[in-house]
């Protein structure tokens, strides 16, 4: 944490912990600015605990969170006014101290300051605000007809679908001029998480710098999209500066929604409620899990689509299997509270989880969704739509909850042009994964519309189909390579045994091995040697790498 002054009034900084707080009070700061929506990352801890710690030390906390990219001349106001009322100096943070950056430029401006000193005083706390000057010389409006960066394929996105992609791209097309777009310092194995609460991987494990992970060659463009211009090629992003491209690739990921669920935000990662789905969550769910001797124990599912449809059982399944070790399963309650109304979508791998319900004593409460939580009272209320039945409001108490959030498209998605009209995410054909209105746009992962789902191994097969797609456009061709839904999800029904689901579109089984090796209907020793000795090097060192083990793209046959 490395405050930037800015003026005698402000300082940014990129994200803080809670743990920084008490240094930034002793450093003579007297009051916290969060410009950061709560949910925006993965190992973001909350605005709510932000401002607990400040409490503590005696700072005032104020929560201005601006969507990035989205810094309107209201939320400037609202900046402009709040250090006024606020005791100073304050401190001002973001996820990289931007948008905090931009703000304050913005509300200096509005109070007459002249810009060059607005840019001189950015500058040397190490924020480039060019492109707020060239928003108020234009009106508020940003110009899209020319960029400040131009290049064949722009991607977005630095996750697994985004490096996945660049990767095969440049095998296929290795002098293409390509950026990536993403913000984060991080990249996370997300699959690992489940392995983290369940006490087998080390949560370090599955993180590790984006810049060791970005292709030779390939640009890495540090800054968040804050919008499209399709009709102009071009993309807007944070700061205001405009990238554009002949061919964009949308691969982002999604929204974990953590606000749709009532007071889940303030009580994650204390009350005994956590969740895998967060990267500095899951080992407080293995604490959890070790720590729990009798009591009840409530894993919740939303309604879909989410990423990775069986992680939320798979937390329970590890749970129960290290509770029926320890010899404490008959003293746990354990209940899978699912908003669906299936134990898993295709039913050829029900039976072999209905034994492990069994096993564990699980009570399945179908039509179940999650829509409040009071940690320190310990309940959590759902409402339940069963058909044929009025909806009703039922309060649960627990002693350990498992949460899976509720999930979006991200925001600066749904409401942009490249958006379809049901749900806000990328509108693309299924089986190219072309844009279904913008030619020269593509889109894979947990973004895009198709009815497949959102698994790491799903983005593992759609990223050389994208990849020889858009190497086709380049050479005046259709499309040749399809996509057939394929997606794996590694069911982990106890230690040491997996349910290897994999399917298409249509709930077909697309089995990658015979079954006489592994037989994914039936939990198996080799299924979990898989998930966890083979595939965390096949993702780091194959998928994102662009060598397509087990994924070469299914080409359109001749008619």
């Amino acid at each position: 944490m490395d405050p930037k002054k800015i003026s005698d009034a402000l300082a940014v900084a990129p994200q803080i912990s809670a743990s920084d707080v008490a240094d930034l009070a002793s450093q003579g700061y007297r009051a916290i600015i969060c410009n950061r929506p709560d949910g925006e990352g993965a190992d973001q801890p909350t605005f709510e605990e932000i401002a607990a710690a400040a409490r503590d030390a005696g700072l005032e906390a104020r929560y201005l969170p601006v969507q990035t990219g989205k810094v309107s001349n209201e939320d400037a106001d609202a900046f402009g006014a709040a250090l006024r009322d606020l005791p100073g100096p304050a401190l001002a943070y973001c996820r990289s101290g931007t948008r905090s950056a931009t703000l304050w430029s913005l509300a200096a401006a509005a109070e007459g300051r002249p810009v060059p000193e607005i840019l001189a005083a950015t500058q040397a706390a190490g924020y480039d605000m060019a492109g707020v000057a060239r928003r108020i010389a234009n009106g508020g409006k940003t110009p899209t007809d020319t960029g400040d960066a131009t290049f064949d394929v722009v991607i977005v996105g630095g996750g697994a679908a985004g490096i996945a992609v660049a990767s095969s791209l440049r095998a296929r097309k290795p002098d293409l001029d390509i950026a990536i777009l993403d913000p984060a310092d991080v990249h996370y194995y997300q699959p690992g998480w489940t392995m983290v609460g369940g006490g087998i991987f080390e949560a370090q494990t599955t993180a590790r710098t984006m810049g060791s992970l970005i292709p030779k060659d390939v640009h890495w463009i540090k800054s968040a999209v804050a919008a499209f211009e399709p009709d102009n090629n071009a993309v807007v992003l944070d700061g205001c500066r405009v990238v554009k491209y002949d061919r964009l690739i949308v691969c982002p990921g999604l929204k974990l929604d953590w606000h749709a669920v009532e007071g889940l935000v303030e009580t994650l990662g204390r009350n005994g409620v956590t969740s895998n789905y967060r990267y500095d969550l899951a080992p407080y769910t293995w604490e959890l899990v070790k720590g729990l001797k009798r009591g009840r124990a409530l894993f919740t599912q939303p309604p879909m689509p989410i990423k990775c449809a069986g992680a939320p059982q798979k937390a329970m399944y590890l749970s129960g299997d290290h509770w029926h070790r320890e010899g404490v399963l008959g003293d746990i309650d354990i209940h899978f509270m699912n908003a669906g109304g299936v134990l898993f979508g295709i039913k050829d791998y029900v039976p072999a989880l209905e034994k492990y319900v069994e096993k564990y004593g699980v009570s399945l409460d179908f039509f179940h969704n999650l829509v409040a939580v009071d940690g320190p009272a310990k309940t959590a209320t759902f409402e339940v739509k069963k058909p044929e039945s009025a909806p009703e409001t039922v309060t649960v108490e627990f002693d350990m909850m498992h949460v899976c959030p509720p999930q979006t498209a991200p925001d600066f998605i749904r409401v942009s042009p490249l958006a379809d009209a049901a749900a806000g995410w990328v509108d693309v054909d299924q089986s190219t994964l072309r844009h279904a209105r913008y030619d020269n746009i593509w889109s894979l992962g947990d973004v895009m519309n198709a009815p497949n789902a959102k698994t790491a191994a799903a983005a593992r097969v759609q990223a050389p189909v994208v990849a020889q797609n858009v190497a086709d456009d380049i050479d005046g061709r259709s499309p040749t390579a399809i996509y057939n839904g394929y997606g794996s999800c590694p069911l982990t029904v106890e230690r040491g045994k997996i349910v290897l689901a994999e399917f298409g579109y249509g709930g077909a089984l697309l089995p990658s091995f015979p079954k006489w090796v592994i037989d994914g209907t039936k939990p198996t020793r080799a299924a979990w040697l898989l998930k966890e000795q083979i595939l965390p090097p096949v993702y780091w060192k194959a998928m994102l790498r662009g060598r397509e083990w087990l994924a070469k793209p299914e080409r359109v046959k001749a008619g």
